[in-house]
């Protein structure tokens, strides 16, 4: 791994998947050995809700060799207007057995590994250690804020995502080279909470970007998020991309980049 960034090529695509991903691996810059990246990469994706579930299914429809798929409790009527990977008949079972099951429905060669727990002080390190890139779709700031103190720790990189009504945030944070989620957050919003309002189309909306931030970071192409913060207000249409200053007196980060 170089920059933080994983750069394993180890397994050969097969003809199926040579098959399947045909299309992308036309994308210029990215290729086979692209392809390649993302077969041999491992993603943690923290929550496979409105936002996790959209990151996970887009990530197992790219190729990605393994997913860790880390979220508590039991699928209910609310979900269903935003999280794709649960179902009707799902209601009232493991919401990460729901996922689980759609996503190797759709690819049956991808390894899954869940865990029916929210992110939490007793399991951030071994759920991190396991992956190479982490994508934060939490909705509490508390897990966030986790994620990134251990991602700083462990050195790797996190597209942390966000939404709330018909807004969406956006940015990819490479311990060493980048502000942390702290720089951008130095106090968690008083508006943030665990249920807010949200359509479906916003969180599949900012999911998919998260994804594409994960695949380009794992398969070293494109212009990533590094350092910078994409937000889009849906009910304008309104986008807007801003550099994030490091804090200097970061206790996470700062000692990192100097």
């Amino acid at each position: 791994m170089a920059n933080n960034q994983p750069d394993s090529t180890d397994l050969e695509l097969t003809e199926e998947e040579r098959a399947t991903y045909e299309w992308q691996i036309w994308v210029p810059d990215f290729g086979e050995q692209g392809q390649r990246r993302l077969k041999n990469a491992s993603v943690l994706v923290t929550r496979c809700g409105g936002l996790g579930s959209v990151v996970a299914y887009e990530l197992a429809a790219a190729g990605i060799g393994k997913l860790i798929l880390a979220h508590g409790g039991q699928v209910k009527h609310s979900d269903l207007n935003r999280q794709l990977l649960m179902t009707h008949a799902g209601l009232g079972k493991s919401r990460v057995e729901s996922a689980r099951r759609r996503l190797l429905e759709l690819n049956p060669r991808l390894q899954i590994e869940i865990v029916a727990e929210n992110v939490n002080e007793q399991n951030v390190q071994s759920l991190v250690s396991q992956a190479d890139v982490v994508v934060d779709c939490a909705p509490l700031f508390e897990e966030r804020l986790l994620l990134n103190r251990e991602i700083i720790a462990q050195r790797k990189p996190m597209v942390d995502c966000a939404m709330y009504e018909l807004e969406t945030h956006l940015t990819t944070i490479i311990p060493g080279q980048t502000p942390c989620l702290s720089c951008l957050y130095p106090e968690p919003p008083k508006m943030w909470r665990r249920e807010f309002p949200v359509f479906g189309a916003v969180s599949g909306m900012v999911g998919c970007l998260g994804a594409m931030e994960a695949i380009k970071i794992i398969a070293r192409f494109g212009e990533t998020l590094a350092g910078k913060l994409a937000t889009c207000d849906l009910r304008d249409m309104t986008f807007r991309t801003m550099t994030i200053q490091q804090d200097p007196n970061c206790p996470l980060c700062a000692s990192l980049t100097r």
